[in-house]
Parts: C-alpha cells; structure tokens; sequence
C-alpha cells in the first residue's frame, strides 16, 4: 500500500505528469526537459528526483549528461501506463510540449547529419570494400527467422541502423554505445523514425547494461573488429539471452586490408568461421547457420547461434539452413 501511495504522490503533479508524458517519446537529457518545461534546472531536478524514487523513471548518465526515461519493470511502470492512458493526447499543454519536443528533435537531427557530412569519406571508404549493405541487411533478416522478437539487444549501435531494421518486427530494441557522438546520431534518427519503442545507451559490450537472460535477439553488426576481447564480448551476450535467444553476428572474413587497422581502428583484420564457432560454443551458444557474401575486397560472414532452452510462444522460428 505505500509503495502504490508513494507513486501516485510522485505522478500526481501537474509538471511531473508532464514530464511522463513527455519521456513517453524516448530518453531526454536533463537540459532538453528544462528547455521544454520552461522552468529553472534545480526546480526541475527535484520534480525527476521524486519520479526516480517512486520508480517511475530511471536515471542514466553519458559523459557529463544526465538522461532520463521511463522505467520499464516494476510497480512504477505498471502504474505509469495506467495514469498515462487518461492523460489526454489533445490537451493544450501536451501540445504545447510535444511541439517544444519536436524542435528540440529536429537540432538533434540536423547535428547528426553535420556529423555524418564530417566523416562520410571514412564510412564509404570502407563500405565500397564490400558487398552492399542492403545485401547484407536481408541477409541479417533471413538469418534471424520468423519468430517475434520480445527484447532486441544492438551491440555497438552506431547510427542506431540495426534497430530500425528489426523496429517491426521487436517489440523493445535497446542499442548501446561508448561513442557519445554516435549515440547522439542513433537518437536523431530514431527520433526522425519516430521509434518510440526503441532507445540507445551508453555502455560496453563487455559489461551489457541488462539483466541475465532478458533478451531475445542480440545483433553484433560489424562491431567485433573493434573489439580487444570479441571472444568475451560473445560470453556476455550469451549471459544476457534468454532460454531459445539467437545471435547474430556479421563481420569480416581474414583479409589483408592493413589500412582498416591504420586509420580506421579496427583491432582485427576479420574472423576465420570456425575461431568464432569455437567461442560462441565456449559460451554455450550452439552454432545455427553460416553464410558468406561476396561482393568485392572483403567478404561478408554473417554468423547465427542459439542459447539452448524452450522458446516462448511469440511465433514460429523459420527454417535456417546452413550456408556456405
């Protein structure tokens, strides 16, 4: 009973009830909700404080910023959505706000796309190497199955591109980064999709901010070559899929392209299929199919594991055939 009372003291304010309806539309930092509310920084920390503390949001920090969105597990998120079905879509004051929300979204937007003109040269560089990249997307979801994704888990999110891929057919997409500038990219384009079920984070793929088990699919996207350790990377995400999980990864075989360690950072120059093979099984993923792509300097391998266990009732997987 307290609990209950502490949450409906927390929602039952008239800035506060604006603000859940604002983190309805994604994560915000604490300087974009300021901008929107109209109100002083302190005034509107302690209005999040109390929120936080009934659990109706969560708290996340990227470098110097502070984020905060809606919680998502417990008695906070079960009230929340009740209090939030009887706010009105139609109410001047949501209007209002959503208006302030959306020219804060389209700057996010036009300084990710600043971003992406600064280093355009470096992403065409390296994708004139290979195969397209829409060839390898349909390939990605051919590998993936028909089977409805609860919980999709992008490592190494980047633009956020693996997210929209699989928004129709997830129903939470969670991405992750340690790039700000990145994540800062994904966000605007996630924003401009209007992908509200899908949000990005701040975090390393050694260390993956959910809790064992709770994912559906996780998607390595061109990710491991930057990777120190990818075989730990590979144990991490078998810890976080749940019973049935998959993995996908999609990478490149052994090349010799010595300037992708040069200038582009890459730890690896690809991966052989069996040394990835060995790890995952390591991990307690049994390999499910193995496809090449071919298509220029670099050969695409595209990689799909499960974790052992009973799959839910969502949807019938496809059949995936080994490809060679």
């Amino acid at each position: 009973m307290d609990a209950v009372l502490t949450i409906l003291r927390a929602a039952g304010e008239l800035t506060r009830l604006r603000i859940l309806a604002l983190l309805r539309r994604g994560a915000l930092a604490v300087n974009e909700i300021v901008d929107v509310l109209g109100q002083s920084q302190p005034r509107v920390s302690r209005h999040l404080k109390l929120l936080c503390d009934a659990g109706l949001l969560d708290r996340f920090r990227e470098g110097t910023l502070i984020f905060y969105r809606l919680s998502d597990t417990g008695l906070g998120q079960q009230l929340r959505d009740s209090i939030l079905s009887f706010m009105d879509e139609a109410d001047p004051q949501i209007l209002a706000d959503r208006d302030a929300l959306k020219a804060i979204r389209h700057a996010r937007v036009a300084r990710s796309q600043a971003y992406f003109r600064a280093n355009a040269e470096k992403w065409d560089e390296i994708r004139s190497l290979y195969v397209p990249e829409a060839e390898v997307e349909a390939a990605l979801l051919d590998l993936a199955g028909s089977r409805a994704i609860g919980h999709l888990l992008d490592v190494g999110t980047g633009t956020g591109r693996m997210l929209q891929l699989f928004a129709d057919r997830s129903h939470t997409g969670l991405g992750i980064d340690l790039s700000r500038e990145m994540l800062a990219v994904a966000r605007g384009e996630l924003s401009r999709l209007s992908l509200d079920h899908c949000q990005v984070r701040q975090a390393d793929m050694y260390g993956l901010p959910v809790d064992d088990g709770s994912q559906d699919l996780v998607v390595f996207h061109q990710v491991l070559h930057f990777a120190e350790h990818p075989e730990d990377a590979l144990r991490e995400a078998a810890r976080v899929l749940a019973p049935a999980g998959r993995l996908l990864i999609a990478d490149f075989a052994p090349h010799d392209e010595e300037m992708l360690r040069e200038q582009h950072a890459h730890r690896r120059l690809g991966f052989d299929t069996d040394e990835v093979i060995r790890w995952a099984a390591e991990a307690g993923l049994k390999s499910r199919a193995v496809r090449h792509l071919d298509g220029g300097r670099l050969r695409v391998t595209l990689w799909r594991f499960d974790k052992a266990g009973m799959p839910d009732m969502r949807g019938a997987d496809s059949k995936v055939g080994e490809a060679a």
